[in-house]
């Protein structure tokens, strides 16, 4: 029988790895794992809530991110890249890095197949150790099929929508973002 010896990396190797590196990759408490690369609809849907969020939260206390900044998740040693994220004030930087940030109130990310089931579940439970985090939106992307998770004093509230016609109240920053808008360009087989 062989055995192979798996790799562990440092969080200081794996940010000098990720400066270099053409592709994006996690780190997950000393594994670092590549991220799959996305599809036309995957793009048009973070790009559109990024834009529209952008747009709608100019001038208030609210800051959207999109997917180049990485999420310290300090309880579970782990550097992640959501779709989007929205801050209130400044975000908190990891060590003072530029690249590293610890406290969004909103997340978004669009399901892939292969991320499905990551981002419900494991990933979900992760952000959860997050203080500030109190939204999730997890956004399918070959159906108009959206799930949004609030926080409450007893736990978290879902809530999905499937109508183009409609809009998603989003608490934590006081916007309504419309099916329409989250969908636009984006072409279902």
């Amino acid at each position: 029988m062989i055995t192979t010896v798996e790799r562990r990396y440092s969080l200081d190797e794996y940010r000098v790895i990720e400066e270099k590196a053409e592709g994006r990759s996690e780190y997950r408490d000393g594994e670092i794992v590549p991220m799959p690369g996305g599809s036309l609809n995957h793009s048009r849907i973070s790009g559109n809530i990024f834009a529209f969020l952008k747009f709608l939260l100019r001038d208030t206390q609210f800051e959207p991110i999109n997917s180049d900044l990485r999420l310290w998740i300090p309880e579970h040693k782990r550097g992640v890249y959501p779709d989007v994220m929205v801050f209130e004030g400044e975000p908190q930087l990891n060590e003072n890095r530029t690249d590293e940030v610890l406290n969004p109130i909103l997340i978004v990310e669009v399901l892939s197949p292969s991320t499905a089931d990551y981002d419900r579940q494991s990933k979900f439970r992760m952000y959860r150790s997050i203080p500030s985090f109190c939204e999730y939106l997890l956004v399918e992307q070959d159906e108009p099929f959206i799930e949004k998770y609030s926080k409450q004093s007893q736990g978290w509230l879902l809530s999905d929508f499937n109508d183009l016609e409609k809009s998603i109240s989003l608490e934590s920053v006081g916007v309504e973002l419309p099916m329409a808008e989250i969908y636009r360009g984006v072409i279902f087989d």
